[in-house]
């Protein structure tokens, strides 16, 4: 039983499936904590995956695909300190990464929130399955030479 192996081992253990419903939940607590703009909340997510047992990549991954998907351009450095948080990740590892994380999930937590280039992919996507391949319009072609510029090619570019 869980209270026998916390005497066993002298410690409390935490509930935590990496393959289950509770990974999918604090991930998207931690996510939604961000989104949220509340720290707190973000941080707490965060270190009880890890804690739980959750590879630091995962999170720190969870994190940058976050800082651009919604933070964006109303803060492009937090992708900045997102991929600057996976190398320390990669190079230092748990338990030192553990302060990367925190105030790569505070940083992210307090800042300024942009999805369009999330809401511009989709709607680009969008556009491609139902239009298909067109053509590049003759005055944005590449033009790198004299006949192909007096076909209209890269005309006023």
């Amino acid at each position: 039983t869980p209270q026998i192996l916390e005497r066993a081992v002298g410690e409390r253990m935490l509930r935590y499936d990496r393959a289950g419903d509770e990974h999918y939940d604090l991930a998207s607590a931690m996510i939604k904590s961000v989104r949220g703009s509340d720290p707190h909340a973000a941080i707490y997510y965060a270190m009880r995956m890890l804690a739980g047992g959750e590879d630091a990549k995962f999170v720190v991954r969870r994190l940058a695909i976050l800082a651009s998907e919604d933070i964006g351009n109303a803060d492009p450095g937090a992708l900045n300190l997102a991929a600057s948080a996976i190398q320390v990740v990669n190079f230092i590892g748990l338990p030192e990464a553990e302060y990367t994380i925190c105030q790569l999930a505070a940083y992210l937590a307090l800042a300024p929130k942009s999805n369009s280039a999330a809401r511009a992919r989709i709607t680009a996507h969008k556009v491609i399955r139902e239009t298909g391949e067109l053509p590049v319009p003759m005055n944005i072609r590449n033009a790198p030479t004299k006949l192909m510029k007096d076909m209209g090619m890269g005309k006023d570019y």
